[in-house]
């Protein structure tokens, strides 16, 4: 019972420990004259993924590669079925021509590296797996990603902009450090009870990864897109929810495989198979849609209704 008691306590530690770094480290940032621009690029935009790095640096400690790579591909079609659906639903989502000439299919193309990565596509022989030659692939496509976001003055949005007002430096660097401890304890305490939990009901490691824990940590996108659908700032939802994904590819994913290889099961093939065809279907409603570069709200319960369906499909 106290394991299963700190691995839904690990939850609230790693969710509250990320909001606390990243209001901590804003405010320092601004109180050091950092830019808007980088603040936004870098602390607030990298922090909505900052639950599964955690999840994922502490599962490739451990050797729970399984983990790793279940909760990036969960997370994804959380992000690309359910978040997007449930924002559409509340207000149609209005694609701004940045988000469709440049997100949509940084999106599409991370999800076909990883793919062609974990399936050694470039190796003829040998396990499949993303190693450590792979996870260096990826972090350089991510210095690029970041290079590119800095380089587009325009990629910077509403949420960048938000940054919390400063903070004295004490109550700054004491966020952070209260932050750390809280996605530190929050990490160890999730990977260590999803091990348990998995041997207690009798499923794998990359499902308890695909379904509770990258639920869990996708809740800070599904708030805080909700959040910006509610006021009706449709490009904020649908640009948190794609570039977490990216981050999650090339930063997350790229990070667990250099701590640790990643072994890749074939059988995952049908989840990347899903993100791929869910990221072609929204780039193709965007396109060619009832309404150009818009999500309708029908189109949204499809995609949630989707994202049920691959749960139930999942465990059952």
């Amino acid at each position: 019972m106290l394991i299963y008691l700190l691995f839904l306590l690990g939850f609230v530690f790693l969710i509250v420990g990320a909001k606390l770094l990243i209001d901590g480290a804003s405010s320092v940032g601004e109180r050091l004259g950092l830019p808007q621009l980088i603040i936004g690029l870098t602390i607030v935009a990298l922090g909505t993924s900052l639950p599964e790095l955690v999840i994922n640096v502490f599962a490739s400690f451990e050797g729970n590669t399984d983990l790793a790579i279940g909760n990036v591909l969960g997370s994804n079609i959380m992000n690309t079925l359910l978040i997007i659906g449930i924002c559409a639903i509340i207000y149609p989502i209005k694609v701004n021509t940045l988000v469709y000439k440049r997100d949509l299919w940084i999106n599409l193309l991370a999800i076909f590296i990883m793919a062609l990565l974990a399936n050694n596509f470039f190796v003829s022989k040998g396990i499949n797996s993303i190693n450590r030659s792979d996870g260096i692939i990826l972090l350089l496509l991510f210095t690029g990603l970041m290079f590119l976001l800095f380089k587009e003055k325009g990629a910077i949005d509403n949420e960048h902009n938000s940054i919390k007002k400063k903070e004295s430096f004490f109550y700054s660097i004491s966020f952070i450090l209260i932050g750390i401890t809280g996605l530190f304890f929050g990490g160890k305490w999730i990977v260590k009870g999803a091990s348990i939990i998995a041997n207690d009901i009798g499923v794998s490691q990359s499902t308890i990864g695909l379904t509770l824990i990258a639920m869990a940590t996708s809740l800070p996108e599904l708030i805080t897109s909700i959040i910006a659908a509610l006021n009706k700032n449709t490009d904020m939802a649908i640009g948190n929810a794609l570039g977490s994904n990216i981050f999650n590819i090339f930063l997350v994913l790229g990070a667990s495989a250099i701590i640790n290889p990643i072994n890749f099961n074939p059988s995952l093939n049908i989840e990347i198979g899903i993100l791929i065809i869910a990221s072609l279907f929204l780039i193709l409603t965007i396109r060619y849609g009832r309404k150009e570069r818009t999500i309708s709200r029908l189109e949204g319960i499809f995609l949630t209704i989707a994202y049920f369906g691959f749960l139930i499909w999942t465990l059952f």
